[in-house]
């Protein structure tokens, strides 16, 4: 006796055999879900990862100086000079006796220190699925840490960190700061209702007031000057005369006192300057872009400080520490703000 076989079985019935299957037929809703996996097939896929659009400045317009370990203040020295006796000028005569001395003041400021701090959590089971495809997912955080880093330095040196009473490059209030002219019918301080000449004299005051405040000394001529960027790009846009090829910038870069004096004025955008002046106005912000005028300190670099895992959450926890300095004007006088443009 024969086995029943898959063509010969009795109990597998035809889809045209009596009482057998009902025939199939393909409806717009089984192509849809049945060419599923055609698509998924067919798709190109692009392997970069679109990280987040941001703006990062901090190096351009400040120096960092690192290293130093992990602290809690770093300090800086000062000294101002005096003389005793009333013979200032130290005029001597042939029977004088009044001879000044001279003496020195020396002091030291404190600056504050923060520390920061910031973690990553890599489930193992997300992980290993992410390695099917050729994801990292520590790589994709570490750079999330990276990137949240740089801008909180950038918040630091900029504006600085309001709950903690330390300000930066655009809101020190040992700065000066003062309106800018009107133009010439005295209706309005924007720069886009001012000649070419006007802004022009709005960067020489801020640069000479600054110079004279520094005693006219050559390395108190400010060299960097930052912008909103609405006003930036108004000047590099528009010319000096409808007759010339001459943008506004580079007339403001070939004829400012700083450039006479030997000094390379830089002028950059920086939206950290948008509605940082008085009453929320726009502000033009001038300094001596130098270690020895303005610096803040990096005492320990973004560091990888610890893994370990977690077996009640089957996952690895990492954790990154760094620590920043805030803002130093080392030579207030050298810095100059002017609001309204």
């Amino acid at each position: 006796m024969r086995a029943a076989g898959l063509f010969n079985n009795p109990a597998v019935k035809t889809l045209d055999a009596p009482g057998g299957f009902a025939p199939m037929r393909m409806t717009d809703a089984a192509v849809g879900g049945g060419l599923s996996f055609l698509t998924a097939e067919l798709e190109k896929v692009d392997t970069k990862l679109r990280e987040p659009l941001t703006s990062v400045t901090w190096q351009r317009d400040i120096v960092a100086k690192t290293g130093g370990g992990w602290v809690e203040f770093t300090s800086n020295y000062f000294v101002n000079y005096g003389t005793t006796g009333g013979n200032a000028d130290g005029i001597l005569g042939g029977q004088s006796n009044a001879i000044p001395a001279m003496q020195a003041d020396i002091q030291k400021t404190p600056y504050k220190v923060f520390s920061w701090g910031h973690l990553f959590r890599v489930p193992f089971v997300d992980q290993e699925k992410l390695q099917n495809i050729g994801r990292n997912l520590e790589e994709i955080l570490t750079k999330g840490i990276g990137l949240n880093y740089q801008k909180t330095i950038d918040q630091l040196v900029y504006k600085g960190f309001a709950a903690y009473g330390v300000t930066g490059l655009v809101n020190d209030a040992n700065i000066t700061a003062a309106a800018v002219a009107n133009n010439a019918g005295a209706t309005s301080k924007l720069w886009t209702a001012k000649t070419p000449d006007e802004i022009l004299y709005d960067v020489n005051t801020i640069i000479v007031q600054a110079w004279a405040a520094s005693e006219y000394d050559l390395s108190g001529i400010p060299n960097h000057i930052m912008i909103p960027p609405a006003q930036f790009a108004y000047i590099v846009s528009t010319k000096v005369s409808t007759a010339g090829n001459v943008s506004i910038l580079n007339y403001l870069l070939e004829n400012n006192v700083a450039k006479s004096q030997g000094v390379d004025l830089v002028i950059v955008p920086s939206r950290w300057c948008v509605g940082s002046g008085a009453g929320s106005t726009d502000r033009m912000v001038a300094y001596v872009n130098d270690e020895d005028k303005v610096n803040f300190d990096l005492t320990v670099p973004l560091t990888r400080i610890m893994t370990q895992p977690v077996v009640t959450e089957m996952a690895y926890v990492t954790a990154y520490a760094a620590q920043m300095g805030q803002v130093k004007f080392l030579y207030t006088q050298c810095a100059r703000y002017g609001d309204g443009i």
